[in-house]
């Protein structure tokens, strides 16, 4: 049975991690941020990458289906393999560790933890997103499969003295790993933390938080507590100490983070001409014609909207949204109930396929790309949501639409696994 609290708990563990000396040959982006095409070309004839773990289609022909079962078994025996060959060895004590990532010349300090399986059944640990089942049930048979949290989730925490503290001393001493990754030039240090008095300290300072925010990874986040949870109901001798009841987080401070746009391609117009659908947007916002310059949304309730070679600004106008509404005063809202489902008949958003989703990451250029290609016929930039409003939204209880937030820089994958068993 499991035991519900109502504060966070997080705890050390026995991490699974690279020798130092090959970390950035095994270290990979998150599974779901590539296509299978951009993986291959990633893992080349790297065959320490951790992508023959978490997208092992790549080692069957192209055009494999990646939720075949053999895929599947690929992934199991790949992971036997990285710790038979001692590409991944696992640690002798429970362990904190310490995971920094410098963009642009910010740098962000996250803890690398073990969080709670009843944290994320009681709401402890709090979404703002929904999860779509097929993709919960792929990452539930890889974690089931592989019994290990092979990618960490992300998480966000309120800011807190003690451990801004722990993060200073660490951060003063030599990493165990430091590493440049690209895309994005990005620096990535790792450091262990193992005196018992920081361990007992960063356990404690946790324990005090009365909740967690999930910030990315809601699909991974899902499949870990759920196999936590069959393996709980599994278990006559169950005791409530086993590792299956922990799932594997990175926890940032709420005040390092910042989201970016996550932007949309529409793949047609619903029967209507461009200029029928200028029309009817014009109806809900102020239509200004920007040229062929990529133009960028200035401000919330501004969108961009990219539609035959030509960049445009709508500006949603008064009476579209409810300003009290801490749900419908977002623009992922406005945007979603009056364009893509009042004016496109795109009802929902994680199931069709007359829509795909761009994180900001990759610029209005990949809007315009997708676009031009004639892949899509037009696209939507909106302007990005606020930490404080997903904090708020989850503290509430509220869900966010699909598709609203983009963190970055992404979590590099494979730096440390956490082992169920």
């Amino acid at each position: 049975m499991l035991i519900y609290n109502n504060m966070a708990i997080v705890k050390p563990f026995r991490g699974l991690r690279p020798p130092k000396n090959i970390a950035e040959y095994v270290q990979s982006l998150p599974y779901d941020v590539m296509s299978s095409d951009e993986v291959r070309i990633a893992a080349g004839d790297n065959e320490m990458s951790l992508y023959h773990i978490i997208r092992p289609e790549i080692d069957f022909p192209a055009g494999t289906d990646e939720h075949s079962p053999l895929v599947y078994r690929k992934a199991v025996e790949n992971f036997g393999k990285f710790q038979e060959r001692g590409w991944l060895r696992q640690d002798e004590k429970e362990l904190y560790y310490l995971y920094a990532q410098t963009m642009n010349g910010r740098t962000f300090y996250g803890f690398v933890v073990c969080a709670s399986v009843s944290d994320y059944l009681n709401g402890a640990i709090k979404k703002h997103e929904l999860t779509r089942k097929d993709k919960e049930e792929d990452r539930m048979r890889h974690v089931r499969l592989n019994d290990a949290n092979i990618e960490p989730v992300f998480f966000a925490y309120p800011d807190n003295i003690r451990l801004s503290q722990i993060v200073e001393k660490y951060s003063s001493l030599q990493p165990e790993y430091d590493f440049v990754a690209q895309p994005g030039n990005l620096h990535n240090r790792l450091w262990i933390i193992d005196d018992e008095n920081d361990i007992s300290c960063i356990t404690e300072e946790f324990g005090k938080m009365p909740s967690l925010y999930i910030a990315d990874g809601h699909h991974r986040s899902a499949a870990a507590a759920l196999v936590g949870k069959e393996k709980a109901e599994n278990n006559p001798f169950h005791r409530g100490d086993e590792e299956y009841n922990y799932f594997m987080a990175v926890c940032f401070p709420v005040n390092e983070l910042t989201i970016m746009d996550y932007n949309r391609v529409i793949r047609d117009l619903n029967g209507l001409s461009d200029s029928e659908f200028l029309a009817a947007v014009a109806e809900y916002f102020i239509v200004e014609e920007k040229g062929d310059e990529a133009y960028r949304p200035s401000c919330l309730h501004n969108f961009s909207l990219y539609l035959a070679g030509k960049w445009y600004s709508l500006t949603a106008k008064a009476g579209t949204y409810d300003e009290n509404d801490p749900i419908g005063v977002l623009d992922v809202t406005i945007s979603s109930n009056i364009i893509l489902d009042g004016i496109l008949g795109i009802k929902d958003l994680r199931t069709s396929d007359r829509i795909d989703f761009v994180g900001g990451i990759r610029g209005l250029h990949e809007l315009e790309r997708r676009v031009d290609s004639g892949e899509m016929k037009a696209a939507l930039a909106l302007y990005p949501v606020s930490m404080k409003q997903l904090v708020d939204i989850a503290d509430t209880g509220n869900i966010m639409p699909p598709k609203t937030t983009w963190f970055e820089p992404k979590l590099r994958s494979g730096l440390v696994i956490h082992k169920l068993s």
